[in-house]
C-alpha cells in the first residue's frame, strides 16, 4: 500500500503494444475519444495468454521474475496510457476554447503548447508518490510527451506516406505537408539537422514553461495568470497595443522569442525588425481593427488559472494507489469552463 506524501521536486523507453480501449458509452457533451484513438490490434504475445489460465500464469510469473511488477516495470504503461488517454486527447476534445476563445491558430505549436499544460499538471502529482514511483512516473510521461513530438514533427518536416503516428492523428493543427493524392506534388524534406534543432526549441519550451507554472503554483495567482499570458497566449500586447486610430501602428507584430539555441549575443538581436517578422508560429499580436480582443484576455487567464488549481486539487484528493492504479476514466481532466455546461463526470 503506498502511502501519501507532500508534493516534492521530480532514455527513451519502449512504447506498449496496445493501450486499454473505452468503453463505448461517453458522457454527454464530450468529445468521444474513440474517435480520436483508433483501435490497435491484439499482439501475438497478448493473443497467446489470453488462450488459457495456464498461460496467463505462467506471464505473470515470468513477468515477476523480470521484474515487471516494479514500479520501473509498471510507470512506462501505465504513463502511456495517461498521457494517450488523459493529456493528449486535450487540445481536440476542447478545440473550441483554445483555437476559438484564445485565438490559437492551427499549427503544432499550440497543440503543444496546450498538452504541456496537462503533462505538467500531471507530473505536479507524480512529484508526491513515493521517491520509486515519482521520479520514474515523471520521467517515463515526459518520455512518451517527446517520442509523440518527434513523430508529429518528423510527419511535418519529413513527410512520409507511411507515417504512423505514436499515438493518433490530431484534427486540432493542420500539417502544411501532409501527403496527399496528387503524386505530381513535391515534399519538402528537411535535413535531420533541422530537425534536432526543433526538438531541441520543444525541450526548451518544456523547461521554460514547467518553470513558470511551478513559480505560479508556488507565488500564486498573479504568477500562474502571466505564465498562462506568456506561454499559453502567445503573450499578445507585450509591445504596446494598436489601436485604430494610430496611424503609425504596425499591420503585424509579435514578441520575440529567443529560446532554441540559436541566438548567441541577444544584444544583437534588432528587436523591432524581429517582432514586425512572422516566425510561422501563428501567434502575433492582434491588429489594431481587432484590438478589442484584449478585452477578453483578463476573464480568459482567469478561466485557465481556475482550470489549473480545481484540477491540481482533484489529482491531490487521488490517494496514491488511485494515481498509480485507478481506471483512467475516473482521473480524465474536467473542462475548462465549467459555466459553459455542466461539469462532465467521468463515466461510473
Amino acid at each position: 500500500m503506498l502511502g501519501r506524501t507532500s508534493f516534492r521536486c521530480a532514455g527513451r523507453i519502449a512504447r506498449p503494444g496496445r493501450a486499454i480501449r473505452p468503453f463505448s458509452d461517453k458522457p454527454e457533451g464530450w468529445k468521444p475519444i474513440d474517435d480520436l484513438i483508433p483501435e490497435r490490434p491484439k499482439s501475438w504475445l497478448t493473443r497467446k495468454v489470453e488462450e488459457s489460465p495456464q498461460n496467463l500464469e505462467r506471464f505473470m510469473k515470468l513477468a515477476k521474475v523480470m521484474g515487471y511488477g516494479s514500479p520501473r516495470g509498471q510507470a512506462p504503461v501505465r504513463t502511456f496510457v495517461l498521457y494517450e488517454r488523459l493529456c493528449c486527447t486535450k487540445a481536440d476534445e476542447e478545440m473550441a476554447f483554445w483555437r476559438d476563445e484564445c485565438g490559437l491558430p492551427p499549427t503544432f505549436q499550440s497543440w503543444f503548447t496546450v498538452i504541456t499544460l496537462h503533462i505538467w499538471m500531471l507530473t505536479v502529482r507524480f512529484r508526491a508518490l513515493p521517491a520509486a514511483y515519482g521520479k520514474r512516473y515523471g520521467e517515463a510521461v515526459v518520455d512518451h510527451f517527446f517520442q509523440d513530438v518527434e513523430d508529429r514533427v518528423r510527419a511535418i518536416m519529413q513527410p512520409s506516406y507511411d507515417y504512423k503516428p505514436y499515438t493518433f492523428a490530431s484534427a486540432f493543427y493542420i500539417n502544411p505537408n501532409a501527403p496527399t493524392d496528387d503524386k505530381k506534388q513535391r515534399l519538402s524534406r528537411a535535413p535531420e539537422r533541422l530537425v534536432g534543432q526543433q526538438l531541441k526549441i520543444f525541450k526548451e519550451q518544456w523547461t521554460g514553461f514547467s518553470l513558470a507554472f511551478d513559480l505560479g503554483l508556488v507565488n500564486g495567482d498573479m504568477e500562474m495568470a502571466a505564465a498562462v499570458w506568456r506561454n499559453l497566449l502567445g503573450a499578445r500586447g507585450a509591445s504596446g497595443i494598436a489601436f485604430p486610430d494610430d496611424p503609425s501602428a504596425p499591420d503585424f507584430k509579435r514578441a520575440v522569442n529567443l529560446l532554441g539555441g540559436t541566438v548567441v549575443n541577444p544584444a544583437k538581436v534588432d528587436f523591432e525588425k524581429e517582432a514586425v517578422t512572422d516566425d510561422g508560429s501563428g501567434v502575433h499580436d492582434f491588429p489594431p481593427d481587432q484590438a478589442d480582443k484584449y478585452l477578453v484576455y483578463p476573464e480568459l487567464m482567469l478561466a485557465i488559472v481556475q482550470y489549473t488549481r480545481r484540477e491540481l486539487v482533484r489529482l491531490e484528493a487521488l490517494s496514491d494507489d488511485e494515481i498509480v492504479g485507478m481506471d483512467w476514466r475516473e482521473m480524465r481532466f474536467g473542462r475548462v469552463r465549467q459555466d459553459i455546461d455542466t461539469e462532465v463526470s467521468p463515466p461510473q
